[in-house]
């Protein structure tokens, strides 16, 4: 085979080659990422656009998101392993074994306890673990329970007027089946802000 022979030949090899990685890049890689985002904007415009909240024209929060609320007149949310940074999600990664887990959850359950006003054995498990990704908006109902007094006596409301409002927020399972019963923490100190 001579030298131009080869070139021919292996030129055509490189232009089928080249055109069939544009023709897979430009279908696969481009246009099924456009109609993904796009279905995804139809389908659920809420959640593709981050679930954020405004309030008066200014964006306070995510509910898919926790934040942390630290003032005694506001629901705290569950610990947070990236201290509520999205783009540091993470859980701990300790093993339950670990004697650090052990202690950094007892070091938590002593600390809520004494914040409000209840024994350690009353502490729920959500106030003083973190999730898997660190960032659960949520806590169970029982859990915005046990922090009704220090609220209502931070604000100067009745507790029967918070546990009104906790039990307005709680959100069942999803599809009756999956999850638990939780009150997203954001959108109850949102309504309570509202609260005159």
């Amino acid at each position: 085979m001579s030298t131009r022979d080869f070139v021919l030949e292996n030129g055509y090899n490189l232009r089928g080659s080249v055109g069939l990685m544009l023709v897979a890049l430009l279908l696969m890689g481009l246009s099924y990422s456009l109609a993904a985002a796009g279905l995804g904007r139809v389908a659920f415009p809420q959640q593709a656009t981050g679930s954020i909240i405004e309030r008066d024209g200014k964006a306070v929060g995510s509910t898919l998101i926790p934040q942390p609320f630290v003032a005694d007149g506001y629901f705290q949310a569950r610990p947070s392993g990236p201290n509520y940074d999205p783009m540091a999600a993470a859980g701990s990664n300790l093993a339950r074994s670990n004697p650090d887990l052990r202690k950094r959850i007892d070091t938590a359950r002593i600390t809520v306890a004494a914040r409000e006003g209840i024994a350690p054995e009353a502490v729920p498990i959500e106030l003083i673990t973190q999730s898997g990704s660190g960032l659960d908006p949520h806590i169970t109902p029982a859990g915005a329970r046990v922090q009704v007094a220090r609220v209502a006596k931070a604000r100067g409301m009745g507790p029967a007027r918070l546990e009104r409002l906790i039990a307005q927020h709680v959100e069942t399972r999803q599809f009756g089946v999956f999850g638990q019963a939780r009150v997203n923490v954001l959108e109850l100190n949102l309504a309570l802000d509202a609260e005159k």
